[in-house]
Parts: C-alpha cells; sequence; structure tokens
C-alpha cells in the first residue's frame, strides 16, 4: 500500500552535519539509515526512489567553532542554505524530499526549502516536530551553544540572522502552525519561550493522557490548517530509548515501538504530509544498528506500509 504523500518520486538527501551537536557521530547518520535498507524498502513500497548524496559539511577538526554561544554559526548556515536549494528543487520537480540527518540543525536547512518551494506558489506550510526536547533555544538562552537546540526557533524567525533569513525572509513557518510532539526535556528558558510562542506543544503527559492516536489527529489539523501540507521532523530520541539507544541525547520515558509506528501511521492517513526528515541517528552509540533500522521502519510506515 503506498500512501498519498502527493508524490511518486522520493529524493532522498544526506544531510552528515554534527557541527551542532555537542557528542560527535550524527553524521554517521545518513549512512547508518542508507545501510538499513531504506532506499530498497521504499522501492519495493513502489516508489521511484532518487538518492542525491550528501551536502558537503565542514568538519569540526578542522574548523574554527567560532561564537561561544552558536557554536560553528557560519558553517551551519552554509550547510543548511546548501540543503535548502537541494530540498526546494526537489519540490519544484515534484519529488517529495526525504532528508537524513545529521544533527537536528539540519531542520533549518529542509524547511527553508520547503517554505520557499511552496512560498513561490503562494502557499504556507505546517511543521509537527517530533522530539524529546523543544529545540527553541537561542544564543542568548542556550546553556551550551550547541545550534541543535535552536532549530525550531529558528524556523519561527527567532535566532541568528544567518539561520532565520535562508532565502531572505522571516519566519520560515507560522508558530500557529507548529506542533510540538513528545516533548519531555526542556531548558527553564526555553519553556517560557515555547509557552509565549505561539506553537502547539503536546508533551509526554499530554500524550500519557490523551492517547497517542488523538494527539496526532489534532497535531496533523492544527498543522495542516489554511497550508499546502505538513513537514514532518522526526528526531529519533523520541522514542524511548530502550528501543533507540543510538541518539546524542537519550531521554528516558518516550514513545514505545508501537507508539512511534502508530505515529507514522496517522500521518500516512492524513494524506497532509509533503516532506520529511530523520534526524540525530548516531551509530558511534547505537546497537548493531538498531536505531537506524527502527527509523527506516518508521519512515516506511509514514510512508504507507501497513501490518495487512
Amino acid at each position: 500500500m503506498k500512501c498519498s504523500t502527493r508524490r511518486s518520486r522520493i529524493a532522498i538527501v544526506g544531510a552528515p552535519l554534527d557541527l551542532g551537536a555537542g557528542r560527535r557521530g550524527v553524521d554517521m547518520g545518513a549512512s547508518a539509515v542508507r545501510l538499513a535498507g531504506l532506499g530498497s524498502r521504499l522501492t519495493a513500497m513502489g516508489f521511484t526512489v532518487e538518492d542525491l548524496g550528501n551536502i558537503s559539511v565542514e568538519q569540526p577538526e578542522s574548523t574554527p567553532s567560532g561564537p561561544a554561544a552558536a557554536k560553528y554559526l557560519g558553517q551551519i548556515s552554509s550547510a543548511c542554505s546548501a540543503l535548502a536549494e537541494i530540498v526546494s528543487e526537489a519540490i519544484e520537480n515534484e519529488r517529495f524530499p526525504l532528508i537524513l540527518g545529521g544533527d537536528h540543525s539540519v531542520a533549518i536547512g529542509t524547511i527553508a526549502g520547503v517554505s520557499h518551494a511552496y512560498r513561490k506558489q503562494g502557499e504556507r506550510i505546517g511543521v509537527v516536530w517530533i522530539d524529546a526536547h523543544a529545540d527553541m533555544n537561542t544564543p542568548e538562552s542556550s546553556p551550551s551553544g550547541n545550534v541543535h537546540g535552536m532549530p525550531l526557533a529558528c524556523c519561527i524567525g527567532e535566532g541568528p540572522r544567518e539561520l532565520t533569513h535562508i532565502f531572505g525572509y522571516a519566519p520560515k513557518i507560522d508558530p500557529k502552525n507548529v506542533v510540538l510532539v513528545g516533548i519531555r526535556d526542556v531548558d527553564l528558558m526555553e519553556a517560557k519561550r515555547v509557552r509565549e510562542s505561539g506553537v502547539t506543544a503536546f508533551t509526554m503527559r499530554d500524550i500519557d493522557e490523551r492517547g497517542f492516536g488523538e494527539v496526532m489527529e489534532h497535531a496533523l489539523n492544527i498543522a495542516g490548517e489554511g497550508t499546502a501540507g505538513v513537514h514532518v521532523s522526526l528526531d529519533m530520541d523520541a522514542v524511548d530509548p530502550d528501543e533507540a539507544p543510538g541518539v546524542g541525547t537519550p531521554v528516558r520515558g518516550g514513545m514505545t515501538y508501537r507508539e512511534a509506528h502508530l505515529a507514522m501511521e496517522i500521518v500516512c492517513d492524513s494524506g497532509r504530509m509533503i516532506s520529511m526528515e530523520l534526524v540525530e541517528v548516531n551509530p558511534v552509540l547505537d546497537s548493531a544498528n538498531r536505531t537506524a533500522a527502527l527509523g527506516v521502519e518508521l519512515v516506511t510506515s509514514a510512508m504507507g506500509k501497513r501490518i495487512l
């Protein structure tokens, strides 16, 4: 069964960026996901898959770290700008962009590209951000200066101009069409920003009380209201570390295996998804590529794979 993603051709792009994270290893995430059979699994489902390779990313050993409040800012901006161009072009060529991270700062580039492509058609996009963390720090609030804790803030226009104004405009998405799902580890100053930003946030407590099915349906309705469709940003640390150990910032109490699949199945059923990214797979911290293999399963569920 093939999901209604509005595209039968998928463009896979690797973004092996680990400059935004505090631990090395996520630069190998895209390779781990490919090794777990992503392309062949999607092809077997009936999609035409084009793997466009990886964007070029500087290595931290050979480049200065820059400002302490936003480490490697220039290099991350350059990588995200290149990714944004590729994503925008893929959409214009009627491809479904599937981005493989890398740390979550790659979302700045992905969402800029998706937003830009639809903005040229006079349309807006929504975002469902599935993550243990809110990723809404700025250089002023971040306790670490790691940009992978800032991408969602940048996408709604808050943060360094080098990241907020790719393609020359901000914000890339209206906060009212942004939904956080599964958050359970939020910095104190960041929590205040989330509450005041206009985004909708469903914590793990909300999921415990309301159930994942209801939360995901509500999230997709909010993100999809008045938009051309929804970008799904899936950080593998949203899943409990018992199921996904190979992530840089694991937090106990995350989605179970079946909750993660249910979330992706509901994404597919909605018919709203227009692009997707899978980020924060860290093979260095994984066991027998378990996290990458689960990532492949979740992507295929989002694209239409079913039990029957």
